[in-house]
């Protein structure tokens, strides 16, 4: 990229402008059904050990490095993987694995976030608490193509979103969207509080079982929900960062991202495991949590139940809109920076092409594995990459002076062995585990 192509690169205004576009690619629809039903699952408060460790090790090693190194190569990570890997051959071309699952999990994200998006008009006129079969409702708009229009419509408001740039769109759309998750998360927990039968599934969520400590699925699931709840695949992180000025202090950054995505994914347990408890549902559904088990409990809260689904699936919308942006934002500056083609072409080409493949995602088994896919393979190898090329390539001084900058205290002499040593191990695990678990995302 030429001197003068940097000199006009879009910026964040400011660290809070940075920090709430982080913080909206890393909450997402994971936050509220993953994390509540694997701390039901395994162990309530028991599990919070394992998870906050994790949460801490890969916001200083992960969130650090794929930040510092997006901003060192002022690019994304086609290009920034380019630049650490230059003259080493074939390899430096290895950054098209992060850009593509960044946009692979986007085209799939646009389908569920097009299922968000029907749900909420369907909360808006009353058709999720009025309709006799919850789980039937949902199948009918999981189904093969039984969703195209509201697909295209999320689609539609990602362009949106995105045409104005990181300045003028993105980051004030995030400054919106990421209140307005926590403030609706909020009120639903005072809500939820007074539901007779509430304080059982607090008890649930908040008494440790000790037991839980000793299973080694309990640290492995831990670890799972921590790497991706931080969006750590490689892309999201690595192309924000290349728009974050050098003035900033990336290791605060990280610790703010990492407190805000802890904090909403306890706001959603908190809202949803005590919510499950008061209507005698199962804490521990998964997947399905969401979009069947919540709305049945939507219906059974009577005439509040309405405005409850609206305001819930209005929250979810917030976290969808923000995470599938960032997504986008990788392949569309690979465009602009690669074929020198304008923000608004850059966006329109990625969203069409995105559009006709998420035609055959249009099927909730389909798309089930191919999130899994997609989270299983590619996110962990995007991550290592990186983390290979920021903390190996680049090498100890370079990747200390890139952490340093923007910082007044003086970094530990651990951080980049830390990064270096453990976090690359990490991302292996990761991989490893996944594949042999069928994911632990």
């Amino acid at each position: 990229m030429s001197k003068e192509s940097l000199k006009n690169r879009d910026r964040f205004s400011d660290r809070l402008g940075f920090v709430m576009a982080a913080i909206g690619s890393a909450v997402g629809m994971a936050n509220v059904w993953a994390f509540p039903y694997r701390v039901a699952k395994f162990g309530g408060a028991a599990f919070l050990i394992p998870y906050l460790l994790c949460v801490v090790v890969l916001a200083r090693t992960g969130v650090v490095c794929e930040t510092c190194f997006g901003r060192w190569a002022e690019t994304g990570p086609m290009g920034a993987v380019e630049k650490a890997l230059d003259g080493k051959g074939p390899v430096k071309h290895a950054g098209v694995i992060p850009i593509f699952s960044s946009f692979a999990i986007a085209t799939g994200y646009a389908v569920i976030t097009g299922w968000v998006i029907r749900f909420l008009a369907g909360a808006v006129s009353g058709a999720v608490v009025s309709t006799p079969d919850v789980g039937a409702y949902f199948g009918q708009i999981a189904g093969p193509f039984g969703s195209i229009p509201w697909h295209m419509l999320a689609l539609v408001l990602t362009v949106l979103m995105m045409v104005g740039g990181i300045a003028k769109s993105i980051e004030k759309i995030n400054k919106v969207m990421i209140p307005v998750f926590f403030v609706l998360f909020i009120g639903m927990a005072v809500y939820v509080g007074t539901l007779p039968g509430a304080s059982e599934g607090y008890k649930y969520l908040f008494v440790p079982r000790w037991e839980y400590l000793t299973q080694l699925d309990t640290w492995i699931y831990a670890l799972g929900q921590a790497f991706f709840s931080l969006s750590l695949a490689g892309n999201g992180t690595v192309i924000y960062g290349s728009y974050l000025s050098k003035d900033e202090d990336t290791v605060s950054c990280a610790r703010n991202v990492a407190l805000f995505d802890t904090l909403a994914a306890v706001l959603a347990a908190c809202v949803v495991v005590p919510a499950v408890f008061a209507f005698g549902m199962d804490p521990a559904a998964g997947p399905p949590l969401m979009f069947i088990t919540l709305p049945a409990i939507f219906q059974a809260m009577g005439g509040f139940g309405h405005i409850f689904s609206v305001i819930f699936f209005l929250a979810i919308f917030s976290a969808a809109a923000s995470s599938i942006v960032n997504l986008f934002e990788g392949p569309v500056e690979m465009l602009q920076s690669k074929l020198k083609l304008s923000r608004v072409m850059s966006v329109a080409i990625i969203i069409v092409i995105s559009g006709v493949a998420g035609l055959f995602l249009e099927n909730g088994d389909i798309i089930g594995t191919w999130m899994d896919v997609m989270s299983i393979y590619l996110c962990p190898v995007g991550a290592l990459l990186v983390a290979i090329c920021f903390y190996w390539v680049l090498g100890d001084q370079k990747a200390r002076e890139q952490i340093q900058l923007g910082r007044t205290k003086t970094l530990d002499k651990w951080t980049v062995p830390l990064g270096k040593y453990l976090y690359c191990g990490i991302a292996i695990l990761v991989f490893v585990l996944g594949i042999a678990l069928g994911g632990i995302g």
